[in-house]
């Protein structure tokens, strides 16, 4: 079965026994919208213990609230008891529930696009908050008072903003207003909850437009005021005829087709460093801003509480986003280490999205694609054979010119220039000699090719 299929099957079982069950949330709202639901949830006027008791794979994730998951065939369902909530004092639990009908349980709910349900045994829609008059009309309006909705759950200031993004919605000018006078109390929320919402937002549809929203409620400068930075941030227009940074970053997330996460920060990201370092001279310039915003970058993730693997996919994206600039002019080891890289097709994307949204040519895009297409016949990358442990041993103290030594003997090594570790040792001494203390390792001889 289905997922549409359990749920109904669950909700059988529940009638079968004596108990309304209905399907709600988001299932009848996509249903409503032609839309296909990630999740069908029921609602029912039994207990989390009958719950518990009427199925055989149960987990009671918040039964103090009424909800209990039920496991059938590898697929999740959320059952809630119908219920109203007491009063919010933390901004986001209520204090206390007390179960109850389907219509105290609808009007306890955030938006009324939300708030619907869906009776299988009549194939009704059951509408008790007006919600079928906001899908038809794509408005997203809370369920009675706003600026209450809003004070019991604060993270529902971005929820508004997410389903307006993602349904293609307005917001309606009541709800707007609530939104931008409390857009402070975003800060209240924790960083783990915010990350999943703005995530949410990015690999979901029209995520440019969720952005902006953001920017004009006043949430953006709460929740990632480094991006609210680049909002009227000139740029060349040579390079960017589009407008501002915060315009091309919109623009490139809005042609983003079912991205990660990853992909979906470094978007957002990857100019985040221009603010900090513009300029302007001969033109406008934004000198080292990939370097700056990679620092940048780390800082915003681990605020969010990404996990380390993620922080360094995203943070590398930053980092060598301007690198395509350049890839035609690179000597052939040095483009074969960089389309070697993990997840070099994270970062092709990202340029690809970066052209798109300014200037539109892809000429660099293109020929790093034919070049893939060569190295796909070619040998793997050998492994180095010089290492960190040759060059201590050789004299040279651990330092922040290993990596460069190292990269410059790799490329020599692919080059064909060195075969093994004396020639690797030889090429290190001409090109890197020691200084006379022999402490620490000198510049390279031809300074100017970086070797």
């Amino acid at each position: 079965m289905n997922a549409r299929e359990q749920s109904l099957r669950i909700a059988e079982t529940l009638r079968r026994e004596g108990y309304r069950a209905v399907l709600t949330g988001g299932c009848v709202r996509d249903s409503l919208l032609g839309r296909n639901p990630k999740d069908f949830d029921v609602a029912t006027d039994a207990t989390p213990v009958v719950v518990q008791r009427l199925f055989e794979k149960t987990h009671a994730v918040g039964a103090k609230f009424g909800v209990v998951v039920v496991l059938i065939d590898g697929q999740s369902f959320e059952v809630a008891t119908f219920r109203a909530d007491g009063k919010y004092s933390d901004g986001r639990h209520p204090e206390d529930v007390r179960f109850g009908d389907e219509v105290a349980d609808a009007r306890r709910r955030d938006f009324t696009v939300n708030g619907l349900f869906f009776d299988p045994t009549t194939g009704e829609v059951l509408d008790y908050v007006s919600g079928l008059d906001d899908v038809r009309c794509g408005v997203i309006r809370t369920i009675g008072n706003p600026a209450e909705r809003f004070e019991e759950d604060h993270l529902r200031l971005i929820r508004a903003v997410r389903f307006a993004a993602q349904l293609d919605f307005v917001i309606d000018p009541a709800t707007r207003k609530a939104i931008e006078e409390r857009s402070a109390s975003i800060r209240t929320v924790s960083a783990e909850r915010i990350r999943e919402e703005i995530c949410r937002i990015l690999v979901g549809a029209n995520p440019g437009k969720g952005m902006r929203v953001l920017h004009e409620t006043g949430l953006l400068h709460h929740v990632l005021p480094e991006v609210e930075a680049m909002v009227g941030i000139e740029q060349p227009a040579d390079f960017h005829p589009e407008g501002d940074v915060f315009t091309h970053v919109c623009l490139m997330l809005s042609r983003m087709q079912q991205p990660s996460v990853e992909l979906a920060m470094g978007v957002l990201l990857h100019d985040v460093g221009k603010p900090a370092t513009f300029e302007r001279l001969d033109r406008i310039r934004f000198n080292r801003h990939a370097e700056v915003g990679a620092q940048m970058t780390r800082g915003i993730c681990e605020r969010l509480r990404f996990s380390r693997k993620q922080t360094e996919c995203i943070e590398a994206l930053v980092a060598d986003h301007m690198k395509f600039l350049n890839v035609r002019d690179m000597r052939q080891s040095r483009l074969r280490r960089f389309l070697a890289k993990d997840a070099i097709e994270e970062h092709l994307a990202l340029h690809r999205l970066d052209c798109l949204g300014s200037h539109g040519k892809l000429d660099n895009y293109e020929f790093c694609r034919a070049a893939l297409g060569v190295l796909a016949n070619e040998p793997s990358l050998p492994s180095a054979i010089l290492s960190g442990h040759d060059l201590i041993a050789a004299g040279y103290a651990p330092g922040p010119r290993f990596s460069m030594i190292l990269s410059a003997a790799l490329d020599a090594q692919l080059e064909g220039e060195i075969v093994d570790r004396e020639d690797a040792l030889r090429f290190v001494r001409e090109r890197f000699p020691l200084l006379e203390s022999g402490r620490r390792d000198g510049a390279p001889r031809n300074e100017a090719d970086g070797k």
